[in-house]
Formats: structure tokens, sequence, C-alpha cells
């Protein structure tokens, strides 16, 4: 969906998902999937709003990190089962079904996912598009689509085993089997496991240090970074190389050198 046509998406009531700016700052924003009665199911209507709101994030200077998360029973069950039922092939493949949940992963600034609950099917897949994953104990992945006669259309297949193994994805989504917070961690998927009540606290703790640093060279890293799932690695250390070239024509590489010489915080200015 085109930048245009996202702005301009009028959007329904009740809205399905929340956004505050949070932290000391004000400048990470904390955008909640609203739709409680459902478990947070990815409606079409919530992947809409969320879209949207992620593209106004991203052109918003103010907000330099975007965390995404549900509530303590669930960040998201999956798509919207009712909702898909009843949609043909032709209604799928011609409608380009499941194409705006690349809004995320499109996303220039750094998402952070804060997971609780249940993470299944798209709300797992839409868990692994974010940059970095914390979660609550009580936590729980998986990918149930082959319970329901069909596959992982957002990533499953694709990005479990770039996290994990070809193994351990195998397993997850030939069986639909649920994973818990700390099996998720030790497989590489998780980054740090938290109790419930805490999460959201702690994941803004860490959106808060990373807005600490230069906007620019933060979104710069991501690039380089993401690049290594999607290259071989001579053909990354090259990128990389010249994204490093490419920040010593910004002020805030001139300004984090002088501070750092002259034992003070950077002013940054991300340009």
């Amino acid at each position: 969906m085109s930048e245009t046509k996202l702005s301009e998406l009028a959007i329904q009531e009740p809205r399905m998902i929340i956004v505050e700016v949070v932290g000391a700052k004000k400048n990470v924003a904390l955008v909640r999937l609203n739709r409680p009665e459902a478990l947070n199911a990815l409606c079409s209507q919530l992947m809409d709003e969320l879209a949207v709101a992620l593209l106004k994030l991203d052109m918003n200077t103010e907000i330099r990190v975007i965390v995404l998360t549900g509530n303590e029973k669930a960040f998201a069950a999956g798509a919207d089962i009712k909702e898909m039922r009843e949609l043909e092939f032709a209604q799928v493949f011609g409608g380009g079904y499941l194409a705006n949940w690349s809004a995320l992963s499109d996303v220039k600034k750094p998402v952070i996912a804060a997971v609780n609950g249940f993470a299944l099917g798209g709300g797992s897949e839409l868990a692994l598009m974010c940059d970095i994953i914390y979660a609550g104990d009580t936590a729980q992945f998986g990918q149930p689509e082959v319970n329901v006669g069909t596959m992982p259309g957002a990533g499953g297949t694709q990005r479990w085993p770039r996290f994990t193994s070809k193994s351990f994805a195998m397993e997850v989504c030939l069986t639909g089997s649920r994973i818990t917070a700390h099996e998720a961690k030790d497989a590489g998927l998780v980054n740090r496991v938290y109790p419930a009540a805490d999460l959201v606290a702690e994941t803004i703790k860490l959106a808060e240090k990373i807005a600490e640093k230069s906007p620019i060279i933060v979104q710069t890293i991501k690039e380089s970074v993401n690049s290594a799932y999607e290259t071989t690695l001579n053909q990354g250390l090259r990128m990389e190389r010249r994204l490093f070239h490419s920040t010593f024509a910004t002020n805030d590489r001139k300004e984090g050198m002088k501070a750092f010489s002259e034992k003070r915080t950077p002013e940054w200015t991300s340009s």
C-alpha cells in the first residue's frame, strides 16, 4: 500500500490500535493492539490501522523508537479465522491478501516487540517482523496454521529458520505446537524474558536507551543488520563498509567523536 493510500485510509470505529508517546524524553511510541475481545486477532481493520500508525510514526521526527505490544493475555492470537474462512483463492491472490502486513518490515526506525500471552500464527509472524523481541514469562509462540489446513503466509516459514534453525522451524510449523517464552529465548527468537507485569516497562527502558543515540546512525545500523539476512557474507560486508563510510558525511558522526574527545554527552541533530 502506497504512502498516499495509507494516509488517506478511513479508520473505522472502534479503533483497534492505541498509540501513546512514552519515556522520560517523550521520544518513544508505544503501540498497543487493542482488540481484547478477540485476543487481538489480526483482522483487516486492525492491520490497516497498524499500517497507518507505523507510517505516521516513521515520519514523525520526534519519535525515535517504536514499541509494539498487546495485553497480558495476548500479543496477538493469530490472523482472524472468521474473516478468512470464506475467502477464495482468486480473492486472496488477486487482492494481495496480507500485503499490507509488510508495513512493519518497512519501518526505518527500530521496532521492539513486547510479547505477553499468545503470539500465535500471524501474531508470531508480527513479532518476528520486529527488530528485537522481549517476552513476558507467560508468552507462548507458535505457527498453528497447519492445524486449520493452511500454512504461514506472513513470514513464518522464512523468519523462523533465520532466527532459530531449519530443524526448529520445521518442528514449529509442521506440528503447530506452541513454545514457551524461555524455549523461545533458548532458541534465539527472544532476547530477554521478564515477569509479565514488568515486560512493557522493561521494553520501554530498552527503547529509551536506543533513543539516546543518533537517529540517523541507528537507522543505518538497522539497515546493515537486516542485510545480513538477505545477502551473502561478502555482499553484506561490502554494504556494511559503504554504510560505515557514509556516516562520515553526517554531522552526528562529527559531533559524536568530538563529544567523546571532550568527555561530554553528544547533542545529536540527525543530520
